[in-house]
């Protein structure tokens, strides 16, 4: 999961400004916020998600880096792995990178 995660955020790193507000960033905030709310979810059964801040286009690798790391520490199954790095990956394809 760490090679997809750390492969999708250094192209985002890598990115122009004007690929990352086309919809880049936005896919990457989104996978975030859906890693980060799966890793609440089984550190924390039964309790309500909070939700990962937007902290600017610039931020998004940054983001999807801590949800991608946070998830790993706290999966279950090689299963989940294989989820996870689907998501990361299909979000790397939405932001065209």
């Amino acid at each position: 999961m760490s090679r997809a995660v750390d492969h999708f955020a250094d192209r985002l790193r890598a990115a122009p400004q004007s690929r990352l507000q086309r919809g880049a960033a936005a896919a990457a905030l989104a996978a975030a916020r859906e890693l980060s709310r799966w890793a609440q979810r089984l550190e924390e059964p039964g309790t309500e998600s909070r939700e990962m801040p937007d902290a600017g286009m610039f931020a998004a690798a940054d983001q999807i880096l801590v949800a991608a790391h946070d998830l790993a520490v706290v999966v279950e199954s090689d299963e989940q792995v294989a989820e996870a790095v689907r998501l990361v990956e299909e979000a790397r394809q939405r932001a065209g990178l």
